[in-house]
Order: C-alpha cells, then structure tokens, then sequence
C-alpha cells in the first residue's frame, strides 16, 4: 500500500505515523471514542493519557510489526503548524503468540479487572474467528467526528486490507455496531458468537484469485 500520496480525489491524504504524531493520536483517540462504555475502561485523566502516549511511542519503536497509519487534512493546521490528523489507525500484523501482551501494564487509575475482562473476551474472539490462521488484525480505528463519512476510514482500512490481500491472509477488526457497515464495504462479514454484546467480530477471508 502507497503512502504519503493522495487518494483519490480526496483532499485527504493518508501516511505513516510517526512519533512526533504521538500526542496528537492520543487527543484524536478521546474526541472519537466518546462512548461512556469506552471511557469507563479508559477513563479521560492526565494519566491515562499518558499510558496512551508511551504505549504508543513502545510499539512505533520496538514493535515494527505495528502499523501506525494516518490520514491528514492538508489544508487544516494543527497548533503546532502542522497537517492536522483527522484519523488514524493500529494495524498489527502479528499473531498473538508473536505480539505477546497486547498493552503495558495498566494505570493506577483504570480499573484492571474490567480491562483485563475486556482484552481477555476480544482475544477469544478472535481466536474463534480464525484459530491459528494467520490474519491481520486492526487493533485501533479513529476518526474526528469532524471527518467521518468523508472517505478517511475507507482509506485506513483499505491499508491493511491490501497489505493482507499482498501476504495472502486474512483481517479482522473488533467492530463498534456503528463501524459495521465501514468494514462490511471492504469485505468483512460478522461472525459474531451469540453472546457478542456490543463488539461485532468481523473477519475478512483471504480468497486467492
């Protein structure tokens, strides 16, 4: 997948993160995910924040199976000058096994038993879904409600998907009931087991042809 370029007729342009984008993923992360459910797992506090940021900065460093991908509003600054990012997303390319512990440890200010049940039930998922298949995984997907529907998240999905339609594998997303039709656009189909609650697992089959 070509990066840096504009896609498109769209005036929005789609390239690799980099760590000077480190706290401006984090903002973005708490402008998209506004679900009380969400905030109850990540709670909005300078430490929390924080967590975000060197979980981030330890997987663009020592994590190159990582893909931290952006897409910016060239026509729009952010504060410090630059392109703002009006989406991003976390496309992990490895199985697991490979990854080893998905996040650091938790902040003293996150309630561990609930992120540890939550991490625990999306790993399950996935397991169910395809085994030990390998597939990729996109692991984080946000937008600025300022950019949605406006092809941003098409294009940050369309990354990864290619990069599995090149390797010959599958994809899978853990998706929000509102994110269902994006991925379904690129392919995804629900497999959901009957106690799915409110996160859908979407995987994408690799079909060689």
């Amino acid at each position: 997948m070509t990066v840096g370029t504009v896609v498109e007729e769209s005036p929005l342009a789609l390239e690799l993160a980099t760590l000077e984008d480190v706290p401006a993923l984090t903002n973005l992360w708490y402008e998209a995910f506004t679900d009380p459910a969400v905030r109850h797992i990540w709670p909005d506090t300078p430490g929390v924040r924080k967590w975000w940021d060197d979980a981030n900065r330890e997987d663009m460093t020592n994590k190159p199976f990582q893909h931290y991908v952006k897409v910016i509003d060239p026509k729009s600054k952010d504060v410090n000058g630059r392109p703002r990012i009006v989406a991003y997303a976390k496309w992990d390319l490895a199985m697991p096994e490979e990854r080893g512990r998905r996040f650091p440890p938790w902040h003293e200010d996150m309630n561990k038993q609930n992120c540890d049940e939550f991490v625990k039930t999306l790993e399950a998922n996935r397991q169910r879904v395809f085994g030990d298949s390998k597939n990729y995984y996109l692991d984080m997907l946000g937008t600025h409600p300022d950019y949605r529907k406006c092809g941003a998240g098409s294009m940050l999905v369309r990354y990864g998907c290619d990069l599995a339609d090149e390797h010959g594998v599958g994809a899978y997303v853990d998706a929000s009931k509102a994110g269902t039709p994006l991925y379904a656009k690129w392919g995804f189909i629900d497999e959901s087991g009957p106690d799915g609650g409110d996160v859908t697992a979407m995987a994408r089959r690799y079909v060689k042809g």
